[in-house]
Formats: structure tokens, sequence, C-alpha cells
């Protein structure tokens, strides 16, 4: 054998580099399902049932294509536990004259890789993932000399590189780079009434029988299994988009920020997971976007929103997180020590809003932007949750969390853990945000209104507190003037009492009684 190309189970990308710069008839494709380090936390089943669907199929076109594929599954008698141990086993087996790799999402997989063929003496290649649309260099050639990394200037230079709803000029069509402003609606009193599902794929006999390594084989495992209905190949990929395009597109924007309680998907698009897996290309969803914009289909707000999800904040995040690697993952500005609670595993709390929204991650491995960063993210922020914990949570159980893209999410945008790389100010609310947002609250036992007392909104006690204990942290930063100066305007008795409640938070939460 020549060359041994790794691939990775976000790496199913049809047309990378690493493929076409081999020869089926003399390279061969090492693929495993033990591609996670299993001790560093447990997926949830939906997870892991994608993952290993995907790859199967992935086996499949390759072999079909005249590949050989060297494949471990999960359930491999005395396989390797991680990537890196079995590539030491391909290693001895096949000795090939070198190995050859897309670049891994994880910093720390990457330098494990780089080990095992430095020990094996076997030289390694690493393709750049060109699946992406900024490549490191881009990136920290924009980010060099910068006093702050701000996502909107960056969004609007991949714009203009790629002619993304520009004028001939290079300005923005209908004059702003931005309609966040017009994309910050509730639903009224009666909900979000109607909204299309979404494709549910036909499970053919590899994904059924995923279905069934995963019920058996990872029992333990966290998450339902039961509403599994994610793209596992690159055409039901497409198909989703085009769904989402059709059917939901047209009102994604207004409603992109909203919640309702039983509806974890609304207008969204839950196309992260297939991006992440690389089974869409990002510039395919992008075009699909604009071309809706340009039919008179979809309005601006909505494609503008959308494209900036994956123009802007995909290549963002992770050109953040490659510049700061390895140490980004282990920042935590605000020194935040406490343990994740239990109930983002289960559910089980008298909050309503967390009871729904980790319910849902639960069932769908799944929840939109606005679940993740301000309320199951809030909570942590105010709380004071451990932010390691709080990121290996996310991987664990959300279906296109990997660490490049987890991290900067969850350590930054999140907790503010990494001290305003990723944002310029924590996201800091109280309960009336929540209530604000959805119908959470009107079915809570807390009043979020309330800071003080036995029904006083949790996040409501702590939001007060939080500003508080870091007065001094943030004064300098005046965007968070105006929340420093409302928090100086309660007297010392009033902030003691909120420190009491919180004290009382606190111990309710730790003994799961909250």
């Amino acid at each position: 054998m020549r060359t041994l190309i790794l691939v990775l189970r976000d790496q199913l990308d049809r047309d990378a580099t690493v493929l076409h710069e081999a020869d089926p008839g003399r390279d061969a494709v090492a693929m495993t399902e033990a591609d996670v380090h299993r001790d560093r936390y447990a997926e949830h089943k939906q997870r892991l049932a994608l993952g290993f669907a995907a790859m199967r199929h992935y086996r499949a076109d390759l072999r079909d294509d005249g590949w050989t594929v060297h494949y471990q599954p999960a359930d491999a008698p005395a396989g390797a536990e991680d990537a890196p141990a079995f590539l030491r086993q391909q290693l001895a087996e096949h000795q090939p004259e070198r190995v050859a790799m897309t670049e891994p999402g994880r910093h720390a997989l990457l330098e494990a890789i780089e080990g095992v063929c430095e020990e094996m003496g076997v030289p390694l290649r690493v393709h750049a993932d060109d699946h992406f649309l900024a490549t490191h260099e881009t990136f920290e050639q924009w980010a060099d000399g910068r006093k702050e990394l701000t996502l909107e200037y960056f969004y609007r230079e991949r714009r203009r590189e790629y002619d993304v709803l520009v004028t001939d000029d290079g300005d923005p069509v209908g004059g702003d780079w931005n309609f966040d402003d017009d994309n910050q609606e509730s639903f009224g009193a009666d909900g979000p009434g109607m909204v299309p599902e979404g494709p549910a794929f036909e499970r053919d006999a590899i994904t059924e029988d995923v279905l069934d390594l995963v019920r058996t084989q990872f029992a333990d495992a966290p998450g339902a299994l039961d509403a599994f209905r994610w793209p596992v190949t690159p055409s039901q990929a497409r198909a989703a988009l085009a769904d989402f395009v059709e059917h939901r597109l047209p009102n994604f924007g207004t409603y992109q920020d909203a919640m309702w309680t039983g509806r974890a998907f609304l207008y969204h698009s839950r196309l992260s997971c297939a991006l992440n897996l690389k089974l869409l290309d990002p510039m395919t969803a992008v075009r699909a976007a604009e071309e809706a914009y340009h039919d008179d289909h979809a309005p601006l707000n909505a494609v503008e929103g959308f494209v900036r999800q994956i123009l802007g904040w995909r290549e963002f995040v992770r050109g953040v997180y490659w510049l700061h690697a390895p140490e980004y993952v282990d920042r935590n500005a605000l020194e935040a020590t406490e343990d994740l609670p239990e109930f983002y595993w289960t559910g089980d709390t008298d909050m309503r809003c967390l009871s729904e929204c980790t319910g849902q991650v639960r069932e769908h491995a799944y929840a939109h932007h606005i679940p993740r960063l301000m309320v199951m993210g809030l909570f942590g922020l105010l709380y004071g949750v451990d932010p390691q914990q709080m990121n290996e949570w996310h991987e664990s159980m959300y279906i296109d969390a990997w660490e490049w893209v987890s991290t900067p999410n969850m350590v930054g945008m999140a907790l503010y853990a990494d001290g305003g790389t990723v944002g310029t100010k924590p996201y800091t609310a109280s309960g009336k945000y929540i209530n604000r947002m959805s119908n959470y609250c009107s079915h809570c036992r807390y009043d979020p209104d309330e800071a003080v007392g036995d029904e006083a909104c949790p996040f409501t006690s702590l939001y007060w507190n939080f500003l508080d204990r870091h007065q001094e942290t943030f004064s300098g930063n005046r965007r968070m003037n105006f929340q420093l100066a409302n928090v100086r305007r309660k007297s010392d008795a009033e902030l003691q009492d909120i420190a009491e409640r919180v004290e009382e938070v606190r111990a309710l939460t730790k003994a799961g009684e909250i």
C-alpha cells in the first residue's frame, strides 16, 4: 500500500482533496466508528446513529467507486478504542508508505494522530479542510492586529469575497449588511400555528442496522432514539435543504429567536449536522437561499439571517477555535466552578424553560440557537457552571457539536469564559427575556418578574446577583453600562436579599429540588 487515508466521522466529503490526490488502485481508506475518546463523554444515541449511518453510506459509496476501505464498526471485537489507536493498528497491519488525512476538527486529536505517525515512523500529510469557506490563513490575516474579533466585519468581507447578496459596487443588497433587528419577533398568544415539520427520510438497510446497533450496544447512552429523522447521505441532505428553502425559509428570519412549548424545530433548517459531517456543501446552502430571495420566494431578512449563520458565524467560530487552540478549550475568565446541574441530563426541574429545552435535546439531540444560548447557556453563565463541564455536555448531547464549533459557542458565546474573544459582552438576561420570547413562563411555577421569595424565577435572582458580583469585571465594558446602572440602583438590602435567594437556588439545585 502506498497511502493509507484516514477518514474521520465528521469528514464525509465525497469531494475531499485527500481523495482526489489518491489512487484507488494503490491507496486505501481507513475508518473507525470509535473516533471519539469515549472516556471524554457519553454521546447521545441519535448522534451516534447519525455518525455511524453516514459513515457506512460513505463506505458503500467508496467501495462502489473501487476503493479498498478498512473499516472498524462500533461493535468490533477487540476493536481500538479511539482513532489514534485504530491508526496504530492499521499501520502495523498494512505498513503503508505514508498516511494522509483531512485536518481533524479537534486540536488534541490532530496532535495524537501526529504522535502515532511519528512513533511508527510513517510520514503524515494533513490536508486543509477545503469544505470550509475561510482558510486558517485567511482568518489569521483578518484577525492580525485587531483589538476585538467582531463577527460583523469578518462576515462582510466573506460576503464580498463570495459575491453573496452584494451589488456590483460591493454594497449590501437592501442597503444593510445585517437585518437582525427584524429577526427577533416572538409568537402571539395563539402560538406559531402549523409549521411544516420537514422531511422524514426512508430508512434503508444500512440505517436500520445502525439503529438496531445503537439500541442494543449503546442502550445506556443518553437521549432517545425514537424520533431519529436526520439526513445520512448527501442526497438526503440536499433534499433537507430544498425542503427548508421551500417551506420554512420565508418565515425563518422573523421568528428565528422565538421559542414555544413542544416545538423544537419551528422554522429552523436543522442543516448544521449535515454541514458539519460534510454531507452538504456550505455554498450550496448559501446559494439556494440567495436564489430564493432573487426569485421573490423569501424576504431579505430571512435570507440574510440564514446566510449569516453559515458564511458568517460558522466560519468565524472555526477561525477563533484554531487561532487560539489548544489553550482556548480550557479558558475560564469568570472563574466559574459549579458542577453542571443534573437536570441538564434529566430535564427534572420545575423551571419550565429548562425542562422544555433539555427535553428537546434528549428527544431530538437538538434545540435551536436561542434555547442553547439564552436558556441553557444563560443558566450556566448566571449559575457559574464550570465551562469545560458545560462544553462536554454540549458535545455529548447535540447532533451537530464538534469541538471546533462547540467550544467557541459554549466556552465563548454562552459562558463568556474566553473573556470576550467571541462576544464583546456576556449574553446576560433575566427571566423576563425568556417570558418575552416564549410561552414557557406561563406554564411555570416561578415568576420571571420576581427576584426574591420562594416563587422568584431563579434566572431573575441569578441575573441580578451575577451583575452585582461582577461589577468590577465589567465596569470598563461600555456595552454593559445599562445593565450595571440598573443593578447599582438597587439598595444594599435588596442585593443582600437577592444574594440569599441565590444561595437557596444553589442549594435546591444541588439537592435536585429546584
